[in-house]
């Protein structure tokens, strides 16, 4: 009886707290419900201030940004929209500064069904755009992501993010892709790559032979030793390659392999083997060995030979410091439709008068005869440790 007394006593004292939490909660919600209220007023009185400043403020950049893209009310279905905006507002002034000065003009290539966002990450891993959010931002506000076509396009690190937008909105040319093998001269290399409809060879070939002309030329450090009169023979670096048809300018193309040696040989690839040749040397040497070597695994033993000679290590009776060997001379009598002669005989070789006949001038000849690859290249640079001085035929 006591209990149930003491039960009934504890409910009535517990309704009144009851009561007063439920008040309190409701309060707590009420002004929630308030706070929520007043920052949505505020966000669409802001959004309609700075959008009244914006359209009203001269515009230094015109064609950026789409002032009016999207709905100026602030609605549900268009909110992150105008959020997105608002973002971009923030961030127009970096839209007008491009990735970088250099004017030259590189291919880029849209794959089909490539995402924009993929597209946007490719970009900026290439040196086009300096912020790939910044363009998908930029794409995304402005309605341009369907726009982006899939196929090929020239490019700079000199074009705006809007400008390159722009860009990819229509593809400019078809593509081919071309194989040039190890010890191809230059003169070969153009006539395939003429074949493909690329580029001309003569305008493939006046631009190798003056390279200094080319304004991509001062980009690569390992072209800077290159004697006023040399050409860019032995730097034109073999392999596959998606090259644009009808090349609009020798650049687009010379740079692709320009790029190529820069990645897989580059200065460091240059210097500092056990041969004692560097830069160029070391290329006009490597070009030799490709030519004179028929399996990979003769290179280092070949390359040996050529520095045994070069190095004083072999008398005259065994070549001294002639190097005699049979690609230069080739080379020399080399021509179209023939580029590789072949004599009926040795003594054939010693009646080319020329300075990179081998056979009658010491020393390396004046240039490169050919394209070495990486195998050639790092033969050369360090080649077998032999005594060897002739080669067993």
């Amino acid at each position: 009886m006591r209990r149930n007394q003491m039960s009934t006593a504890q409910q009535k004292l517990s309704s009144p707290f009851r009561r007063g939490a439920l008040i309190t909660n409701l309060l707590r919600l009420g002004f929630l419900a308030l706070v929520a209220a007043v920052l949505f007023g505020v966000w669409t009185v802001l959004d309609a201030h700075l959008s009244e400043q914006f359209l009203g403020a001269p515009q230094n950049t015109a064609g950026l940004i789409d002032p009016r893209a999207g709905q100026d009310v602030l609605t549900p279905d268009n909110i992150e929209q105008q959020i997105l905006a608002f973002n971009l507002r923030l961030r127009e002034n970096e839209l007008s500064i491009p990735a970088g000065a250099n004017p030259r003009q590189r291919p880029f290539v849209v794959n089909i069904g490539e995402p924009a966002r993929f597209i946007a990450a490719r970009l900026q891993a290439e040196g086009f755009i300096r912020d790939a959010d910044l363009f998908n931002l930029y794409i995304r506000v402005n309605g341009l992501e369907r726009d982006i076509e899939a196929g090929n396009f020239i490019l700079s690190e000199s074009m705006t993010i809007p400008q390159i937008a722009d860009a990819l909105q229509t593809a400019l040319f078809d593509e081919a892709v071309v194989t040039i093998p190890e010890g191809f001269r230059a003169e070969e290399i153009a006539e395939r790559l003429a074949a493909e409809n690329i580029i001309e060879p003569d305008v493939f070939l006046a631009a190798i032979r003056a390279p200094r002309n080319l304004t991509i030329f001062e980009d690569y450090e390992f072209l800077r030793s290159l004697p006023a009169d040399g050409s860019l023979e032995g730097f034109l670096f073999p392999d596959t390659y998606r090259l644009p048809v009808l090349a609009s300018t020798p650049e687009i193309v010379i740079g692709a392999f320009l790029d190529n040696f820069a990645n897989k040989v580059g200065q460091e690839g240059l210097i500092g083997g056990s041969s004692g040749l560097s830069g160029r040397d070391l290329v006009n040497l490597a070009s030799i060995v490709e030519r004179e070597a028929v399996q990979q695994d003769e290179r280092p033993l070949i390359a040996s030979v050529y520095i045994n000679r070069l190095n004083g290590t072999c008398n005259a009776d065994v070549g001294g410091p002639y190097l005699q060997a049979d690609p230069t001379v080739q080379y020399a009598r080399g021509t179209v439709g023939n580029w590789w002669w072949k004599p009926q005989s040795v003594e054939e070789y010693a009646q080319v008068i020329s300075p990179y006949n081998t056979y009658l001038n010491p020393g390396l000849p004046p240039g490169p005869i050919a394209n070495p690859g990486l195998s050639a290249i790092d033969s050369t640079r360090n080649p077998a440790t032999t005594n060897y001085c002739f080669f067993l035929g």
